[in-house]
């Protein structure tokens, strides 16, 4: 199916449009190879790297870096153009150069081609190392994090070079090991040793969010910001001793009442530019008191009473402000032992605009206990990014041609992608996709029963094609 007729099959309703969803026509524009190869390369693509078992603990992100390599060769691109890196074994990134003009500087392209673990047994209805078609739907591992948004910059890419696009700039494509799980993360890697090669004016990422609601596009939200990646280890100590004779002086007993004294803790509210856009774009879908609330707040100027009813919703509270939570504990020796050692770690996401300094004293100020020891691994800051430039121009330009029923907004996403290693670079980056779905299937990222929708990814891949030109002559 072309990828036209699914983006109309997908908008058909708003535009009033007897479009069929088996239209085969191709997109307006200058590729000299028909729309249908150019879908059918993407599904090929797609499907031998959804395949690709490139999991943490069985897989190798090398073998899908070399099969991607041999499609770039086979697509007529120079061998000089492509290069693999293999800091750790299995664990392979591809970085090619689609060499431009120079008029300006290069435009990165960064995927990862690593997965979240994935196991029959967990509870999947089908393989998830085996792309499987169901109702309208592509199930596996990676059909949409991320491998769904690399097949589609591949494709894209081999989709330009056929047609002979010459690029105003150099396109460069960094595709990384390491962004779910593992301490080799491609992204960073590169950024600190091949710094030459991933030099850009600015960057496309997964990251972005684009909902379909009552099957519609309803809102293109790109990613031009995300919190700060913090773990904290917090430690209690204890004299131990004989379980059948308890003291007052318990590691266990010290360290949950600290952690019940942060739970009950909230940082301060703090309104960014990304999340003022947010709210306002997100009230246009709601109505009564939650639809106010969030327009005070894409004004700026939200009353107390109006940010307490939106930080009910946990999803809007992470919008808000900086949070910790406790995710791991250890502790004790034995279970006939008094325990000596307790730990936890707890995870903070610190707003862009937050001081890590502050928070870190107001984290320690809600444990209130100066005798725990306290560690934190902080992970690179990566700011804002601009969010009036030619992406997000170029984003709304093609959102309202290819899915005009939704609305454009820039965001800050609450979770980590490794566009944070390029902006602490000084590369803004933005995460966008145009892959439209429903929350719920959204949600089933990192989860079970991952799946993508079949038009939504011809859609998406169209879309990125189209960006990827348009910001490159």
């Amino acid at each position: 199916m072309a990828a036209l007729g699914l983006i109309a099959a997908l908008t058909a309703t708003a535009c009033n449009s007897e479009a069929s969803k088996n239209d085969s026509s191709p997109p307006p524009s200058s590729s000299s190879a028909p729309a249908q190869d150019n879908t059918q390369l993407f599904h090929d693509i797609y499907k031998q790297l959804v395949e690709t078992d490139t999991s943490h603990s069985t897989g190798s992100t090398t073998v899908a870096a070399n099969a991607v390599k041999q499609r770039l060769l086979d697509a007529g691109f120079a061998e000089s153009d492509i290069q693999i890196f293999e800091p750790v074994q299995r664990k392979g990134d591809l970085v090619l150069r689609f060499t431009g003009s120079g008029q300006r500087k290069p435009l990165l392209l960064l995927g990862h081609l690593d997965v979240v673990e994935a196991k029959r047994e967990d509870g999947w209805n089908t393989d998830p190392y085996k792309l499987t078609e169901t109702d309208g739907f592509y199930a596996a591992r990676g059909s949409i994090d991320d491998k769904a948004m690399v097949s589609a910059l591949v494709s894209g890419l081999i989709q330009l070079k056929r047609e002979g696009f010459k690029p105003n700039r150099d396109i460069v494509l960094a595709l990384t090991a390491d962004e779910e799980a593992g301490t080799d993360n491609g992204a960073k890697w590169l950024m600190d040793n091949k710094a030459d090669l991933m030099s850009a004016e600015y960057g496309l990422n997964e990251g972005g969010r684009a909902l379909l609601v009552d099957g519609k596009p309803s809102l293109q939200g790109v990613q031009v910001a995300e919190k700060t990646y913090t773990t904290y280890q917090v430690e209690a100590k204890a004299s131990g001793g004989h379980s059948s004779v308890p003291t007052p002086d318990n590691a266990i007993y010290t360290l949950t009442a600290a952690l019940n004294r942060l739970a009950a803790y909230r940082f301060p509210t703090s309104l960014s530019d990304p999340a003022k856009d947010n709210f306002g774009a997100l009230a246009a879908g709601r109505t009564g008191q939650e639809a106010d609330d969030m327009r005070a707040v894409a004004a700026g100027n939200p009353s107390p009473e109006a940010l307490e009813r939106l930080s009910a919703t946990p999803e809007y509270n992470a919008q808000l402000r900086t949070t910790c939570v406790s995710t791991m504990l250890k502790a004790g020796e034995a279970e006939n032992a008094l325990p000596q050692t307790a730990t936890a770690t707890v995870n903070c996401r610190i707003l862009p605009q937050d001081n890590p300094e502050d928070i870190d004293k107001q984290f320690k100020a809600a444990l209130a206990d100066s005798k725990l020891n306290v560690t934190r691994k902080l992970d690179p800051a990566g700011g804002i990014s601009p969010a009036n430039g030619d992406v997000m121009a170029a984003v709304t330009s093609l959102t309202k041609e290819l899915f005009p029923t939704a609305a454009v907004s820039s965001f800050m996403s609450t979770g980590a992608t490794d566009s944070k290693y390029a902006r602490s670079k000084g590369i803004p980056m933005y995460g966008v996709s145009g892959l439209f779905m429903v929350s719920a299937d959204a949600g089933r990222i990192h989860g079970v029963n991952e799946r993508a929708p079949i038009a939504g990814l011809d859609a998406s891949r169209e879309f990125l094609y189209r960006l990827v030109k348009q910001l490159s002559q």
